[in-house]
């Protein structure tokens, strides 16, 4: 079955990864044609004033990015998305069962991602983080020595019950892509607390190398499409909220 070539618009911060890559990642996979449309010129119809716009539009607007407008259909939240994404371009499986399977996983990474943003911002995402560094110290310290190792050791066991590549079979899903997404952005944020944990989730570790492997990831990767992580986004680099599993 030949995917169809809708012109999807994604909606997303301009300057950040954040929840929007894992939306763009399957995109990109799919070789999907999309605009991101906060990237574009305000003179093109883009920018921020865009995304603003349909926020505030009455109505069932969406309350917060990402979403995606698909012809007259404006879906939002990153798991909604990919529920939609994943049946038109053959990257979740067919029955029924290992759809909802792959909407569970996902819904799973939304939680982890939840969860690294507040290592940052425990207290209110209204504050900066400098207004909350002895919280999210004490968050953080809780989040590398129990919540990582127990995230990644889940998603390691759904890869033991499988011999072949990917958590579906051989063929990749959204859910490679994201799970790919989260040890990226892990790696960054929290290197020394990766360093501990990796070793033991070899089956994981491996997969993200597959997803990175592939040839449309790979030229995404290597474009200008792809952000730099960075200190705005949800995957932040604060070496002190990662040294407490390096002073062990």
């Amino acid at each position: 079955m030949t995917a169809p070539t809708t012109l999807y618009e994604l909606f997303y911060w301009p300057s950040i990864q954040g929840r929007g890559e894992f939306v763009r990642l399957a995109l990109e996979e799919a070789g999907a044609d999309y605009v991101d449309v906060a990237r574009r010129p305000e003179a093109e119809g883009g920018g921020v004033a865009a995304l603003m716009k349909m926020l505030r539009a009455p109505g069932l607007s969406p309350f917060a990015p990402p979403f995606l407008r698909a012809g007259p259909l404006v879906i939002a939240h990153t798991a909604n998305i990919l529920l939609y994404l994943g049946p038109r371009h053959r990257l979740v499986p067919e029955s029924e069962a290992e759809r909802l399977h792959a909407n569970q996983l996902q819904l799973s990474v939304t939680d982890l991602v939840a969860e690294v943003h507040e290592t940052h911002h425990p207290i209110a995402s209204g504050l900066y983080y400098e207004d909350q560094k002895p919280e999210a110290r004490r968050r953080s310290e809780h989040f590398t020595r129990e919540r990582i190792p127990k995230f990644l050791s889940y998603f390691e066991r759904v890869l033991e019950g499988g011999s072949r590549p990917y958590v579906f079979g051989d063929d990749v899903s959204y859910v490679d892509l994201s799970l790919f997404q989260v040890l990226e952005g892990l790696r960054y944020a929290f290197p020394n607390a990766m360093a501990h944990v990796a070793p033991g989730v070899p089956r994981l570790v491996a997969l993200g190398e597959r997803v990175r492997g592939r040839p449309r990831i790979a030229a995404y990767l290597a474009s200008p499409r792809r952000l730099a992580f960075n200190e705005d986004g949800i995957f932040r680099r604060y070496p002190e909220l990662d040294a407490v599993v390096a002073a062990r």
